[in-house]
Order: C-alpha cells, then structure tokens, then sequence
C-alpha cells in the first residue's frame, strides 16, 4: 500500500531569523541609469562623450544640425568658455543666416524623446549668447515629420551662462520624437546641460526615476538594493579626477551640472545623473535598505592598485559614506546631506568593499578598511568578495580573508547552467552559522524562460532553508534596454516607453512578498525518490582551440588509466593561430578536433609555447556537439584565469577556476585528468583544478516554510520541477487553530520555454486564489512545473 504523501510543517519549532533574506541589486550596464530608470530623456546632455567612453563617440554623438528655409549655421563644440572646471565642453551655434531658424536637434535614446498627450515636461538649459539678446529661442517637442508636439520659447538675455527653465505639454503622444532647439538673429548662441524630464517621475522627485520602471521596483518590495556596480566600479584608473577613474561616490553629489562626465566600464558614457544621494532617495522611496559598494584601491582588470602607503583617502571613502548616510547634520558629510534636502539618516546597516574581486593585493588591503570601519561604526556590518567563480583558488581567498577579518559578510557571484543549480541546490547545507554569513550578490540561470525562473525557485528554497547561514541574496542584472543590450539574462526589460518583468521577476516578487521572518521546521514523508541521472562518465570527443592568440603545439598523449593503453596521435606537432591579423587576413587556423574517446578514466596531456596573443587556449573534452561539452580554459579572462567549465545546452557554468596567466614564449606541459565525473588539471606538473561535474539529482519536491510575525501568516513555498504532478497532504503541526484560510499563489500551466515580452508581457505571470478548509490540514495537486506558494491565516 503506498504511503500517502505529507508534507508537515511544524508551525511551533522555528529556526533561523530570515531577516532581509531577499533584494535587488542595480548596476547601470544595459544602458539600466542613462536611457532607463534615470528620467532624463536627452542623450549626452552635456555635450561629453568622447572616444574614451565609447569609440564612435564624440562632443555631438545624438546631435544634429537645424537649418530651416535658407538658414545657415555652423556648430562647433567649444571649451574656452566652460559652464564650470567639470563640464568643460558646450555647444556653440553660428548663425550664418537666420532663415526660418537655425540649431540643433536631439535623437534621445532607443528610437527617439518618448512624450504623452497632455503631459509636461522640463526642460532646462545653460545659455548665453554675444548678441541678439531680445531674439527668443524655441524650443519644440517635434515628431519625425517635423508636426510641434509642444513649443515654449526662452530669451537668453546674457552673456555670461544662465540657466533657463520652462515646461512644455505634448499635444500628441509620440515615442520617436525629437527635441529642438532653434533660434534667429546674429553671431553665437551657447548652450549646455541641455535637459528634459517627465513632469511626472517616481514620487514626483526632480531628477528623479523614470514612473514605470521604478513602480515595478517598489512592486518588488525588496528587502535591500544594492549599488552601483558590479564590475563598473573597480574597473579604472585610481585617480578620482580621471574620466575613467574607479567609481568614486563624492563624484557624483550635488548640483548634475557639477558632475564629471565619465566612462562606463560597459562602453558607454555615465552622466551620474543618478548618484549616491539618489540612490538612498530611491532605496527609501521602494523600502530597500541601501547597500553600498565601494572600491578597495584595486583594479584587477588592469591591475592597477593603490600603493599600501596611500590607502588612507579610499578608507576616508568609505567611512565618510557612512557618515553621509548616518551621520548627523552637525558632522561634515551630515551636513551635506542635509543641504541636499535630507536632514534625516538613510540608516545605513551595511557597506561592502570590493566586487569579484581576485588576487592578493585586494585581499592585501581588504583588512585596513575593515578594522578602520569596525573601529568608527562597530555596528555596521562589512561584506567582502569571493570573486565571480563558485569555487577555485579565488572564491577560497575569499573566504579566509573573510574568515580572518571576521567579515560580516561573503558575497559570492556565479551565473550558471539551470543544472548547475538543480545539482547545487544544497551548496549551503554545510556551511556554518558562527561564520561569516553568504550575501549571494550575483546568480542567474542563463535565460528569460519559464524553465530558468522554476529553476531559480528551487533554488532559492535551497537559500530560505540555510538562512542560519545565507543572509541576502540576489538576482542579476536587474534591468537592460532593449536596444542597449551588454548582458542577458535581465529581470526586467524596457525601451523608451515600456516595460516588463520576465518570468524570474515574477519567481522573485513571489519570493520577497511572501518571505516571512523566521523559518519553520517541515519534514516531508512519502514523496517518493529522487529522480536520480545515471552517472555517466565524460566521454566524447576532444578538440583545441585558440583564444586570439597563436599556439604551437605537440607531444599529444591520451592513456587509458584503467588499462594503460596509450594513443599518441601519431607524433601531431601543429600551430594554432586566431590573431588579429590572421582575422584580417583569412589566415586562420582557431581549432582542431583530436577525435573521441569511450574511455571512463583518462588523462590527456600535450605542450603548448603561445607565439603571440593575449589570452590562451581551450581543451574541449567530452564533447557531444557544440552546445554540450568541458572545456579547460587556459590564460582566460584578460589571460588571468585556469578554468573547468561545463556547457549544457550552450549555458555555461565555470565549475572551478584558478589563477594562471599563460606566458609567451615558454612551453608549458598541460595536463588534463578525467575519473568519472572527477576533473583535476596539472601545468607542468602542478595541480591548478579539481572539482566534480555534477549532474542534477531531481528533488520531488522543493520546499520550506516561514513563520510572518506581523500577520501571524504561515507561508508555505513548494516548487515541483518533474514532468508530473504530486499530490500530497499539508500538515500544519501544532497549530491552535480548526479551520484554515488559506490564500495561493501559483505559477504553472506554462511552457518551459514560455517568455514575458512587449507583445506578450503577462504570458507567464502568478495566478492566485483562495479556499478555506477545516482542521489543521489540506490535500493539495502541485501541478508539473509549478511554483506555489500558501499563506495560511
């Protein structure tokens, strides 16, 4: 007789404080700042792009020339007479004939200014001009026809610069539109920080988030935010004044018309529009308690670092920070805060240093922030980094430094294949509670899909049920422009008027609204098995390629280490080359197969010297296609890394990495050894990797439960990843109640490679209903991939 199916939460016996378990994290790449969640709507306001952030830029990048009937003009771009030392460059219009008007124009981002019928808009500018000073200048909201969406005019009554302000009404709605600037008379007209702002912006702030992206923020309702990077911060020079210095928080403070444009690591330019006050506004404005990421003095893109003896300034950073988010008026970075419109404390809890960060000389100076921020603010809790791997000699020195330091906390990055995270869904079973606590600031599973979101749900069950020992988490990137794509997955996706929340936004909103407080004991009964992969070994076929370099190779030598048989591909001596110039040339050689092999238990071994190139090489094994297959990455990542990767589908996961930087000019022996699902690399003898490429073991059901203290609520998550469904009983366990009320949210019926998009935005989408029931308990059918949550009152 098959034993019926429980599940039974023990609403008495409660664990571990779930406390601010589940935020978001914003970095502006995808164009996320700039041409999204910031309002403005004019591209390069300022008339600073330059070849430094992106190389077609330049001073007029989304600007073009205005001449109307026989007017003539010459624009020019012009820095003698700046607006100020940070903004050196304005525009200069020679009016050369009036005609019916000559000037310039503005594209905005994506496919032009998006404006709505009867709404307003802000526009500003910086003006000045050597004559004509009764002349106004008009100012239009035009569509691609050239028909007036909205007009106002301003008279630039000086030479010296003077800021205008006027509000123009769409009288269409029109999301290419373009804005214009026209004027007659004689001689220059200058003009700079030119801007236009919805009226209507998140909580109606000046300078403030554009409504819609920002509403589907707060609908989140997020534990935290984390900001501004990622990777844009330490990417740099250590010079706070350089264009494309390291973030540096003071930068981006005060009057925007005061702030130095710069260079975003992700190839574009970074107005810091939305800066460091805006942030703590937007955090308090959605609920999120800030979380703050600071550089540590190291570049590990360039590697470049602050010398020991000069890191006084960049721990000032930090801990004047937390006096500009805590500290009181009375105190120097308080006051500032208060002159902004602020008088009270953003409560800032905690401040992290550094992000993926790898190398010793981080980790060399990682402590002296730590001890000078745990001597001034006791209280704030200090997160360090473990670099962008799972696992390998950097998350490891992450770690120990951790350790050693005593950090608050770890914060850990992988994005990998959907059964990467189905085999690691109990990666944090073991950890410890009187340890640092896991801040996972970065996970992702390769894709929009329903599939990927029902994933990401198991997982993060994984992450509620070890909260003794993981204390934030969460998903990345948050946000991407359509038509400003550096990276996918997105949470969320937009364009110039719209915008969306894939199917992972809604796993998370799911997650954050019904995270409860504190976790509750469930055992579950009657299930039945895990749904278990046959181990299978690596087999398949092996190849070589180069990474834009050129590599000779030779003394091939795949044994059999069951048997000792022995295959040395026939004395194979060969080059390798995917140089620049071979690409130009139609010389290259990139790749070579090596054949296949059955064998369970192998070792493959050859010797490589790189003639010339950046990188290095990879050693594909396994094979089975090109979209599933380990490779053993060589001198990757800007030549810096030894790396064992899995591809499943073609969605990739680094299983392991350590440091390695392939050397020019020098044979080095590689050796690559297969055991099962047991992995271990050598370079010239040396062990670099080992790891295990775990395949999925399939739960038949995940779940875990929570206890609200506000509402008393029981909330109850239990995510079914099989092809089938699983009926089972709910049992709540010493709950002094005899009926229930029972509030469901559920995610199912949908296909596994369903997507929300601007045509479909709502396909995949919670659905939710209500029953009520009497005694302690309910018989409930989790439908094939489903995500289902119950609140019981």
């Amino acid at each position: 007789m098959k034993t019926q199916a429980t599940l039974s939460i023990f609403t008495q016996e409660r664990g571990a404080q779930l406390g601010d378990l589940f935020g978001i994290f914003f970095e502006d790449l995808n164009h996320a700042a700039d041409g999204g969640l910031y309002a403005e709507l004019i591209q390069n306001r300022s008339f600073e792009f330059d070849p430094i952030d992106r190389a077609e830029y330049h001073a007029l990048t989304a600007w073009e020339k205005i001449e109307r009937g026989s007017g003539k003009a010459e624009i020019t771009v012009e820095d003698s007479h700046p607006l100020n030392s940070r903004n050196l460059h304005y525009v200069a219009i020679d009016i050369l004939s009036e005609g019916d008007g000559v000037g310039i124009m503005n594209l905005g981002f994506n496919s032009g200014i998006p404006v709505k019928q009867g709404e307003n808009y802000l526009f500003s500018v910086y003006a000045r001009r050597d004559t004509n000073f009764s002349e106004p200048v008009i100012v239009t909201i035009e569509g691609l026809d050239g028909t007036v969406h909205g007009e106002a005019t301003i008279t630039v009554h000086s030479s010296e610069w003077t800021k205008y302000e006027i509000t123009i009404t769409a009288n269409a709605t029109d999301y290419s539109s373009r804005l214009v600037i026209v004027a007659k008379g004689k001689g220059k007209l200058y003009l700079d920080m030119v801007s236009l702002f919805p009226e209507r912006t998140f909580r109606n702030r000046p300078n403030g988030m554009r409504e819609d992206i920002a509403a589907l923020l707060a609908d989140l309702k997020p534990k935290f935010m984390r900001f501004p990077g990622g990777c844009l911060i330490h990417d740099g020079s250590l010079n706070p004044d350089d264009r494309n210095s390291m973030y540096r928080w003071k930068n981006t403070l005060g009057d925007i018309a005061q702030r130095p444009a710069r260079r975003n690591n992700w190839s574009y330019n970074q107005t810091l529009g939305l800066g460091y006050y805006e942030y703590f506004l937007l955090c308090e404005d959605i609920g999120a308690k800030p979380i703050p990421i600071l550089p540590g003095g190291v570049d590990p893109h360039h590697k470049r670092m602050v010398p020991l003896e000069e890191l006084s300034p960049w721990i000032d950073d930090a801990l004047d920070l937390i006096e500009f988010a805590n500290g009181d008026p009375s105190t120097k970075w308080g006051a500032i805060r208060a002159e902004l419109g602020h008088p009270e404390p953003f409560c800032l809890e905690y401040i992290g240093i550094g992000n993926e960060e790898v190398g010793e000389p981080f980790f060399e100076r990682y402590p002296y922030f730590h001890k000078a921020i745990k001597e001034k603010y006791p209280d704030i809790k200090v997160i360090n980094s473990s670099g962008p791997f799972a696992a390998g000699s950097e998350y490891e020195r992450g770690w120990n430094s951790a350790k050693e330091n005593q950090s608050d906390l770890v914060d850990e990055h992988y994005y990998q294949s959907p059964e990467w995270f189905l085999a690691n869904y109990n990666r944090y079973d073991a950890f410890k509670a009187d340890e640092p606590k896991v801040f996972l600031g970065e996970y992702a599973t390769w894709g929009n899909t329903y599939y990927n979101a029902l994933v990401e749900a198991a997982f993060m069950t994984g992450l509620e049920k070890n909260a003794h020992a993981v204390e934030l988490a969460c998903y990345a990137p948050m946000l991407c422009n359509v038509d400003y794509v550096n990276w996918k997955p997105d949470m969320i996706w937009f364009n110039n008027h719209e915008v969306f929340g894939s199917a992972n936004y809604y796993v998370q909103k799911l997650f954050m609204h019904h995270q409860g407080d504190q976790l509750l004991k469930v055992e579950a009964n009657g299930l039945g098995e895990k749904q278990d992969q046959t181990v299978k070994p690596i087999i398949g076929a092996f190849a070589l390629e180069t990474d834009h370099c050129s590599i000779r190779f030779r003394d091939f030598k795949l044994v059999n280490n069951d048997t000792g048989e022995t295959k040395d591909f026939n004395g194979l001596s060969t080059e390798l080359t995917h140089t620049k110039e071979d690409r130009l040339a139609g010389t290259l050689k990139q790749t070579l197969d090596l054949g296949e092999t059955d064998w369970e238990n192998y070792t493959l071994s050859l010797k490589a010297t790189k003639i010339s190139g950046p990188k290095g090489f990879n050693i594909y094994f396994g094979k089975q296609g090109d979209t599933n297959q380990l490779f053993w990455d060589i001198g990757g990542w800007q030549n810096q890394d030894s790396a064992l990767c899995s591809s499943v589908n073609g969605r990739t996961s680094c299983l392991t990495q350590s440091i390695y930087t392939m050397e020019t000019d020098i044979e080095h022996e590689f050796t690559l050894e297969v055991s099962g699902r047991q992995i271990r690399t050598y370079i010239d003898k040396v062990l670099f990797n080992e790891t295990e490429d775990k395949l999925p073991v399939i739960e038949p059901l995940y779940y875990s439960a929570s206890f609200e203290h506000a509402t008393g609520d029981v909330i109850i998550k239990v995510v079914n990843v099989q092809e089938n469904s699983v009926h089972a009983q709910v049992v709540l366990e010493d709950l002094q109640k005899t009926s229930l009320t029972v509030d469901v949210f559920e995610m199912s019926g949908h296909a596994l490679d369903d997507e929300n998009s601007f045509s479909s935005p709502e396909r995949v989408l919670p659905k939710q209903k209500k029953f009520s029931t009497e005694g302690r308990s309910f018989s409930y059918d989790f439908p094939k991939h489903s995500i289902t949550i119950f609140r019981v009152k």
